[in-house]
């Protein structure tokens, strides 16, 4: 279906819609409700430049009047994707883009297609009795969350704009609306091909797993086992991601299978939120009572959540069911050791150990839990501990110290790692020279943020944005977002931690 409601003198986007033109009946064409009065509150031009939108030659009503859905870019045919998914742990056989709408696709400067979507633009047939809106808050959360883990080297889906509607949004009080489009490589999720799998739609499983293939891994068409090899690409990207989350201290507290992306990108902002002191079971959310996306947790249920995409695709991989098993079992089983090769690379990295040999993994694999420990026996804040270790790497520990009450400890082990760091020293020519204190210190802070989302700074903006109609304090966090590795003491508040009595309580809600 093209969408009727254009927008008047408005640019003709660059659309390539192939989601809708070649998966007819994956979804459901819908147009996004229209909005009282809208009123841009962020829009990020360098993304939109990016994607080939040229945007600067319209009014701020204008591009209300779009990002709100009022009206539609010509070429756009916003569709409702159908997919089902596993929400701790229970199988929903049809849930869906119950308030989403992908609008169209469009391909950026580097030849990368992405999606381009609304969120909170109304009801749509999955709705499922919700009404499909979205407020304030949420959706800048998604601004600030989303750009920060960009900023961060993180793969995930961005906003590209946020515009209020001008209505009210119901929740535990009443809210202001608003609408986010969001920017992915694609919508595609494990859930997706559980839809047609429940319904023994074998054929459309076949059609997805051929379309996705096509898009996020074109090097497998024709290939004999590209079913099999598209599995190895899901469980890669999900062990690549998760491992990048882990470092640093982000728990999604949503894993469900509707929210993982077969693109590999973090995807949905809702109830996540960044671990200060350091505690492997932190759980943040305020409907994972049982702690199931705790931190500790997440790598077990992406591979939990990569099981679940296998059995969608067994027909697939073999007509003979238990070698479709076998095959898949043996992908599954590889997760823990990519996982583990993923997640040792940037740990090391943090450590300032880059370079270390193979047969040394066992040592730097305790030297990692030794200190581990200690943030978590301590409560350390987990990202000021990685950044002042860096400071310790070049002789200076004073702000490393005043953050462990554990002296001895803490001596004990920092004696430990500088044995370690002469040991990478001596086996490393880019490492030799009197100035090898100072080249680690500073490759340490290129992979050891200073500066994150902090979570009560995070709420502080959203709550003056949506309660008092203020964007500078957003504005001002979003700002200090972009450069997470930079120490500047204009943006020293943004890096210091909540105080205890803050996190102690602190929940992250759905939105929805």
């Amino acid at each position: 279906m093209k969408a009727e409601r254009v927008a008047e003198e408005m640019t003709k986007f660059p659309f390539d819609n192939t989601y809708a033109r070649e998966l007819s009946g994956f979804y459901a064409a819908c147009l996004p409700e229209d909005k009282p009065e809208a009123n841009l509150l962020y829009l990020n031009r360098t993304l939109a430049e990016d994607l080939c939108l040229d945007l600067n030659l319209y009014e701020k009503s204008a591009l209300a009047e779009l990002f709100s859905g009022n009206r539609l870019p010509e070429g756009a045919e916003p569709i409702a994707q159908a997919y089902a998914g596993h929400q701790f742990g229970h199988f929903s056989p049809q849930l869906g883009d119950g308030r989403a709408l992908i609008i169209g696709e469009v391909i950026n400067q580097q030849g990368k297609r992405y999606d381009i979507c609304f969120k909170g633009s109304g009801r749509t047939p999955f709705s499922r009795g919700g009404d499909g809106k979205a407020a304030i808050g949420p959706m800048l959360r998604e601004v600030l969350i989303g750009e920060g883990m960009h900023a961060l080297g993180v793969p995930t889906t961005r906003a590209l704009a946020v515009a209020a509607t001008g209505e009210p949004v119901y929740r535990d009080k009443v809210l202001p609306g608003a609408v986010l489009t969001r920017v992915a490589a694609s919508h595609i999720r494990i859930g997706t091909f559980q839809f047609f799998a429940a319904r023994g739609e074998h054929d459309r499983v076949k059609r997805l797993a051929d379309y996705t293939i096509a898009r996020h891994c074109p090097a497998l068409l024709g290939k004999t086992d590209s079913y099999l090899e598209f599995l190895r690409f899901a469980t890669a990207g999900q062990a690549a991601l998760v491992a990048q989350w882990m470092s640093l201290g982000f728990i999604h507290g949503v894993m469900n299978t509707d929210n993982v992306s077969i693109a590999g990108e973090t995807i949905d902002y809702g109830p996540c939120a960044f671990m200060e002191a350091y505690d492997p079971n932190a759980v943040f959310s305020s409907i994972d009572g049982q702690g199931r996306y705790a931190y500790r947790n997440q790598p077990l249920i992406a591979q939990w959540n990569l099981a679940r995409l296998a059995e969608t695709l067994l027909p697939l991989l073999s007509d003979d069911e238990h070698r479709a098993i076998s095959l898949a079992k043996e992908v599954l089983e590889s997760f823990p050791e990519t996982y583990r090769h993923n997640w040792m690379e940037i740990m090391c990295a943090k450590l300032g150990l880059r370079g270390g040999k193979d047969q040394d993994l066992l040592a730097d694999t305790a030297l990692l839990d030794e200190w581990l420990a200690l943030l978590h026996t301590d409560k350390v804040d987990y990202t000021l501990a990685w950044r002042r270790l860096a400071d310790a790497a070049e002789g200076r520990l004073s702000e490393l110290r005043e953050l462990f009450s554990e002296q001895k400890a803490l001596d004990a082990w920092l004696a430990k790692w500088q044995t370690r760091c002469a040991e990478v020293d001596r086996r490393s020519v880019s490492m030799n020279g009197i100035d090898a204190a100072q080249r680690r210190g500073h490759a340490m802070r290129e992979v050891n943020p200073w500066l994150i989302p902090r979570n009560h700074h995070v709420e502080e903006a959203l709550a003056a944005a949506s309660d008092e109609h203020d964007l500078d304090p957003f504005e001002e966090l979003l700002v200090a977002l972009q450069r997470p590795y930079d120490e500047d003491l204009k943006l020293a508040k943004f890096a210091e931690p909540a105080d205890a009595s803050f996190t102690a309580g602190y929940r992250t809600f759905c939105g929805t």
